[in-house]
């Protein structure tokens, strides 16, 4: 939930972009099994709903078979919202705490694309990041990560009746 409400504190409401929807999902999913399959609901108790191989809740319930009443379904649905509306509510606070922080890391990724984790510390901490240029040559006692097999390659010798080079005049 941290990626959407980054884009709405940096962009704005009005600009948010689908990047955020694989998020979306995936804390949907998480959320879900939270409730239908750990137990870690207090008005659902600790029962398993539902199948592993199937999504019956959140609308998909029309098209697939389900084994719970419509009323266990809305407070599914229901629980799920409310830990996502949660999750929103939390992720927005802290960056919202931390807004130079997000900012900085904002344009480090605006400049640089992807960071690692060195270079996320060293941009909240303010100072610039240099990438390393991997372009060196390997060391000549490194091997191939790709195994040679047999023999080492030869060149190969021209085939018989004139089909090789010609000498040219010198």
């Amino acid at each position: 939930m941290g990626g959407r409400a980054a884009e709405e504190i940096i962009f704005g409401p009005d600009k948010v972009s689908n990047g955020a929807a694989g998020d979306i999902k995936m804390a949907t999913g998480q959320a879900r099994m939270m409730i239908t399959e750990w137990g870690m609901s207090d008005k659902l108790g600790m029962i398993a709903y539902g199948d592993n191989s199937q999504e019956v809740f959140l609308g998909h319930s029309v098209t697939q078979n389900k084994n719970v009443s419509e009323a266990t379904a809305r407070e599914i649905d229901s629980e799920i919202k409310q830990i996502i509306d949660n999750a929103y509510t939390k992720a927005r606070h802290v960056l919202t705490e931390n807004v130079e922080e997000l900012h900085r890391l904002a344009r480090g990724l605006l400049e640089h694309e992807t960071l690692s984790g060195d270079e996320i510390r060293t941009v909240l901490r303010g100072e610039p990041v240099i990438k390393k240029v991997v372009d060196e040559p390997a060391p000549e006692n490194r091997r191939a990560s790709v195994p040679s097999a047999g023999r080492p390659a030869q060149a190969p010798t021209p085939p018989a009746g004139g089909l090789g080079p010609a000498p040219q005049p010198g």
